[in-house]
């Protein structure tokens, strides 16, 4: 009898094991979803509850997890890469997605965006569209494609790194954010204001593939997307897409014709020479005689020790994206 009792034990046994929840399986095809909902999103858009019904509808196992603060969207991210997900996708602004970046950067992962900030300028140079539905389709549809990213001092930046004027730009585009909220608009008042009451121009050696250099500026401006060179009209998109940094030094002017600069600049009239100083290189040292000053990486500012070197990681991720065009070229 005891034999007997126990077949069904068995089966039962078998079928549990059988129907186990997805969860036990691998996750190498799984998507695990990191939203930041303090990003800024625009009017139209959808909210984050319908985004997240988009994203479960998904053909493909998807986990997403609620980031509490800019500092847990890295330990996120190091938490989904632990646990095996295949691909990490970073829903919020370009800080956010730099956050998870410098989590995967060099790991064997896929890395999806779904762009919810202001400007959006990464997604925007690889072709991922801005609207919810189509940039979700393509956590599922979408080509990985190699990206080189920056590093300063062992910190990972996508878009753009500065010292001097922009991170005192930041300072004051948190407290208008707070009182006025997220918006281009918002952005652009914060650089008048912030330049308006800008004093010490930066003292630098500035060292480019071994050549030197000395300048007294109030910014120094390390770009590598090619994509925001082009939206500004700026010089040295080119030499971004030929794997180098494009390093932009303002003029001594002082506060007041840093204003006009700012001006220039949102209305693409920024001329070589007048305007701005443009070198391009492949491995950028500055020195600046402080032992720790205020940088900006992807609009989101810290305290780092000086001197600052940057080096460029070639296809140090691989992004989920649009088949690549002319137009879609982001180095």
């Amino acid at each position: 009898m005891g034999n007997q009792g126990s077949e069904p034990t068995m089966n039962a046994l078998s079928s549990e094991l059988t129907d186990a929840p997805a969860a036990s399986a691998p996750l190498a095809d799984a998507i695990c979803v990191i939203v930041n909902p303090g990003s800024g999103r625009r009017a139209g858009q959808l909210s984050l509850e319908e985004m997240e019904e988009r994203i479960t509808a998904l053909p493909r196992r998807t986990e997403i997890r609620h980031a509490t603060d800019g500092a847990d969207i890295g330990r996120l991210a190091r938490t989904a890469l632990e646990e095996g997900y295949g691909t990490i996708v970073a829903a919020g602004g370009d800080g956010t997605i730099c956050a998870v970046a410098a989590e995967i950067a060099g790991k064997d992962v896929k890395m999806g965006v779904i762009p919810m900030g202001t400007f959006n300028f990464f997604a925007r140079g690889l072709g991922i569209p801005e609207e919810v539905d189509p940039a979700v389709a393509l956590l599922d549809s979408g080509t990985p494609r190699g990206v080189t990213v920056g590093e300063v001092n062992g910190e990972i930046f996508l878009n753009n790194a500065s010292l001097g004027a922009y991170p005192a730009i930041l300072d004051q585009r948190e407290g208008i954010y707070k009182r006025w909220g997220r918006s281009r608009i918002a952005a652009y008042w914060s650089v008048l204001t912030a330049l308006a009451s800008f004093k010490r121009p930066l003292r630098m050696q500035i060292t480019v593939d071994g050549t030197r250099y000395r300048r007294r500026s109030a910014l120094a401006f390390v770009a590598m997307s090619a994509y925001q060179l082009e939206e500004y009209e700026l010089d040295g998109a080119e030499a971004v897409r030929d794997g180098q940094f494009a390093l932009f030094m303002a003029p001594d002017v002082g506060r007041f014709g840093l204003i006009i600069q700012a001006m220039r600049l949102a209305g693409r009239q920024m001329r070589p020479g007048r305007d701005v100083e443009l070198i391009t290189g492949r491995d950028i040292l500055i020195e600046t005689n402080h032992s720790k000053r205020l940088l900006a990486r992807d609009g989101e500012k810290e305290r780092m020790n000086d001197p600052f070197h940057f080096i460029a990681r070639p296809d140090a991720l691989h992004v989920l994206a649009p088949p690549q065009t002319e137009d879609t070229v982001h180095a």
